[in-house]
This record gives C-alpha cells, structure tokens and sequence, in this order.
C-alpha cells in the first residue's frame, strides 16, 4: 500500500485495490484449473473403461459401439449397437451392475483412485430410469390423493436415487428407504 500526502491530506494509492482484484482472478484460474482437471480424470477414466470394455467385448466375441461422456462428476460409458447386449444387462441388470463394478475396478487399479463411473448397455440404465421416474412421480400423485404411505419393490441404490428424485419434484409428498439390502426399498409419505 501506497500513502502519499499533499498538504497535509492522506491518500491511499489504488494498489491495494488492484491487488485484492489480481487475488481475485488468480482464485478463479485455480478454480477453472481445478474444475479442468477434474473434467480430464474423468475423461480418463472414461478412456481407461473403453478399453477395458473392448477388450472383454473381443474376448467374449460380441459386437458392440463404445461411447464415452462425462456428466456432473461421473464418467459415463455407454456400450450400444450389437445382436446380443442383453445378455450383457441380464436379468433386471444384475450382469450390468456386475459388469460396471468390474470396470470401476479395472479403472481404479489403473488410476488408484475409486471410480464412480457409470456403465450402459443398449440403453437399458437410461431406459430403466425413465420408468423409475414415471414410478416415482405416479406413486407421489397417488399418496397425494389418498394421504397414506405407499411402500415400492425393493430397488438398487441407483434405482432408489432415481425415485427419491421424482417424489422430491412432487410438493406434499416426500421419500424415505427402508430395510436392508437386497429388501432395502422406498417409502412415499405425505409430508
């Protein structure tokens, strides 16, 4: 900080201001950096998946496009185009939430950090959430209505996130889990 006086009056200098304003943007360069690199381990972890996927594709002779994103915090793989994917889904995607824990592994003995990572097989995770959606919001309209609890099946965590968040789009209405896995399952309360 700058002082000059003149005739006896005190001025501060403007350094103190332009300071403050190159602390300012420094903070935000290192939050663009940090939000950069983010988005670059991620990306590699997407990469990392890809071939990993691959080559279990190749190995087990299935034929199949591999598409990499990233969304909010997660790389998403998504695996579309081939005859047999089902069987890569299996029933109410127990093969899929298998073969996705698989991959998250395989990214983090590669990366030594634990991926959260999501795996879809021809469309059946976003088509399974749209379903769980309508289940959610129909299931909050009908609590709404009656005024009394609506327990659900038992869910996945992935599955219950999904209802949580359409009852939550729902005013009077809330969501609460209850029991334990494999039998952990949503419950729709009037609030």
């Amino acid at each position: 900080m700058t002082v000059e006086t003149d005739g006896g009056d005190a001025t501060v200098a403007t350094t103190m201001v332009s300071d403050a304003a190159s602390r300012d943007a420094d903070a935000e360069t290192e939050s663009a950096d940090a939000a950069n690199d983010a988005e670059e381990a991620l990306i590699e972890e997407g990469e990392i998946a890809g071939d990993y996927l691959e080559q279990l594709l190749d190995v087990l002779d299935f034929d199949g496009d591999i598409d990499l994103d990233v969304e909010g915090d997660r790389a998403i793989v998504s695996i579309d185009g081939g005859r047999d994917l089902s069987k890569l889904v299996g029933r109410n995607g127990e093969v899929l939430d298998a073969l996705q824990e698989l991959t998250r592994l395989a990214v983090q003995q590669a990366t030594g950090v634990r991926s959260r990572l999501m795996l879809d097989v021809a469309g059946w995770r976003a088509k399974r959430r749209s379903e769980l959606s309508a289940l959610g919001t129909a299931a909050a309209q009908r609590v709404l209505e009656s005024g009394k609890p609506e327990p659900l099946a038992p869910m996945t965590p992935f599955e219950r996130k999904i209802v949580h968040d359409a009852v939550a789009a729902v005013d009077g209405v809330s969501s609460e889990s209850e029991g334990v896995e494999p039998n952990r399952h949503v419950v729709v309360v009037p609030s």
